[in-house]
């Protein structure tokens, strides 16, 4: 049985820079070449980041990424990495627009490419079949189909290659990889992370092993775009299903691994499948390599290591030098204080606290201990003097006095960010931004979101991970327990809580899971139990709040549905109820 050494590099690009993604795929190619791989692989779109989104409609920036392709291929040669056979993601372009059936939009000029570098040359490019065009998608618009199966013959083996969602749907070229008789699929992904998508994943890529009867090599992306978060979690399964080697989430890694696949035949291949045979070295007996197969976190520690990593990658990849945020001694504030400390580190984090004539001295004294805690650069800004003369010279009162405080907070920590080149946080959560429960131009203001696809409940589980976390570790634990245990209020008027004009989080959140998430209408929630009038009162408040929602910051995406990408809804609205 041929044994091939195959290496898949999750690195970690950024959109539009090919020179320094090519670097980080050269850097992958010299640490596989020296491990003795016969093939890297590197994920969907690695050459360009991903998504691309309109980039793709740009024949400029489509011609340079061509031109980067040839470039790596003869980069690879030039340092003697020639024999490596190496798979990188890229689009394609620009071709003339054209219709293919129904299967993309008439004036798409690029392709989802994968080609294979060899010897200096690109040998062979297979082009991306399966556009999706759901959730945080947009393929169908912006790409023009392939329609062939590649295989590539290497050792006495024959390697089918293809591109992340066709590997998620029926037919089409994964249905061709059995008739084909390929002993190896492997896949390229750019696969954001959800909550509990492992769930799917990996049973899907254990599926199509046995369905195929092939070995399957899936390589992922990592690191933060905008509002997405790649995990990498790249895996290596044997043609019952089992796992034969897995990369850690959420980090640059290298996976090597041994496969035997089963020989090639000389089967006629069937319609819409071109085989490319390339030669590769003998190489002497190969030391075994040590078993590579990475734990996966539970599910409280993936949240927070995506949600740190999108953040991250949002600061550095923007050049942002550090981060500003109110600090207000609540739980909201307090998560997002201790996610950009271990983002970026406590000396990068700038927190403000903007006591007003209702801020309790316990709220006042747990911002404080908070900063103490994590060790960032703390100010206290009082604001009672700056909110008076607006509030008496406008006769302010009740809503508008309350807003016109956030406002003045908004103010304060936006001239910080102007002055000192701070990224400004915010600090809602998923279940305020659900319904509106925050100040436009006041406590929304800012450039960054962390925990905007965080419901209000799961903030709470997070805060007392993290400091369970920090404890059995043996550090300080970063959130005053105070933060965590004290009713929740905005404190913009005397004995305020959020419970005055909001059911219990608790409730809310199952209500939102269901009217948000799940899509179901108001019949359905009374059927389930729901009062009528909360009903009636919290799916209002969504509908009411999409357009604070369109003008709000972007955040980590790590729900199945989030708003932006997932959620779009008209402004303009008015529901039969």
């Amino acid at each position: 049985m041929p044994r091939l050494r195959l290496a898949l590099a999750q690195t970690d690009p950024v959109v539009g820079d090919l020179a320094g993604n090519a670097e980080q795929i050269l850097a992958a190619a010299r640490d596989a070449a020296a491990q003795g791989a016969d093939v890297l692989a590197a994920g969907e779109m690695a050459l360009s980041g991903y998504p691309i989104e309109d980039l793709a409609a740009q024949p400029g920036f489509l011609r340079a990424s061509g031109e980067a392709v040839v470039r790596l291929a003869a980069r690879l040669a030039e340092e003697g990495l020639g024999d490596l056979v190496v798979v990188v993601g890229h689009p394609d372009g620009p071709h003339s627009p054209r219709l293919l059936g129904t299967s993309n939009a008439p004036t798409a000029i690029a392709q989802n490419c994968a080609s294979v570098l060899h010897r200096g040359q690109v040998v062979a490019r297979y082009a991306k079949h399966h556009l999706p065009n759901y959730s945080v998608f947009d393929e169908y618009r912006v790409f023009i189909p392939g329609d062939e199966l590649l295989v590539l013959r290497l050792k006495g083996v024959d390697v089918a290659l293809i591109v992340c969602e066709d590997l998620w749907r029926d037919g089409g070229p994964v249905g061709r990889v059995l008739s084909a008789d390929a002993g190896l699929l492997l896949v390229i992904n750019a696969s954001p992370f959800e909550r509990d998508k492992d769930e799917v994943r990996l049973p899907l890529v254990t599926r199509r092993a046995v369905e195929t009867d092939t070995i399957v090599a899936y390589v992922n992306i990592v690191g933060g775009q905008d509002d997405l978060v790649f995990d990498g979690d790249s895996v290596v399964v044997d043609e019952a299903g089992e796992i034969l080697a897995r990369a850690p989430q959420f980090r640059e890694h290298l996976l090597v691994v041994d496969v035997d696949p089963e020989a090639a035949t000389d089967a006629a291949l069937p319609d819409a499948v071109r085989r490319v045979a390339l030669d590769l070295p003998v190489v002497d007996e190969r030391p075994e390599l040590a078993r590579d197969v990475a734990e996966l976190p539970d599910d409280r520690e993936q949240i927070w290591n995506a949600l740190v990593l999108g953040l991250r990658a949002y600061v550095e990849k923007n050049g942002f030098p550090s981060v500003v945020l109110g600090l207000s001694g609540g739980i909201d504030s307090s998560v997002v204080a201790a996610l950009a400390a271990d983002a970026i580190g406590a000396d990068r984090v700038y927190g403000i606290s903007m006591p007003s004539r209702y801020s309790s001295d316990g709220s006042k004294d747990d911002a404080a201990e908070l900063a103490e805690r994590i060790g960032l650069h703390y100010s206290v800004e009082p604001i009672a003097d700056l909110v008076t003369p607006i509030e008496e010279q406008l006769h302010l009162e009740g809503v508008a006095a309350e807003n016109l405080q956030a406002r003045i907070r908004g103010m304060i920590w936006m001239a910080a960010s102007n002055s000192h080149g701070h990224l400004a946080l915010t600090n809602g959560n998923k279940t305020e931004v659900s319904v509106g429960y925050s100040t436009i131009y006041g406590d929304a203001a800012g450039g960054f979101a962390p925990i905007k696809d965080v419901p209000k409940t799961l903030v709470w589980e997070l805060a007392r991970w993290r400091n369970a976390f920090a404890e059995s570790r043996g550090e300080t634990a970063p959130i005053p327990i105070a933060s965590i245990e004290k009713p929740p209020s905005a404190e913009l008027r005397p004995d305020q809580v959020d419970q005055d004009t909001l059911p219990p989080y608790e409730l809310l959140d199952e209500m939102l899971e269901r009217y948000v998430t799940q899509r179901q209408g108001r019949e359905e929630l009374v059927e389930a139990g729901y009062d009528p009038e909360t009903v009636d009162f919290v799916t209002k408040l969504v509908d009411r709040s999409e357009w604070k929602r369109r003008q709000g910051a972007i955040g980590p995406k790590i729900s199945g549905m989030a708003f932006g990408r997932d959620r779009r809804l008209p402004i303009t609205y008015r529901p039969t109820r």
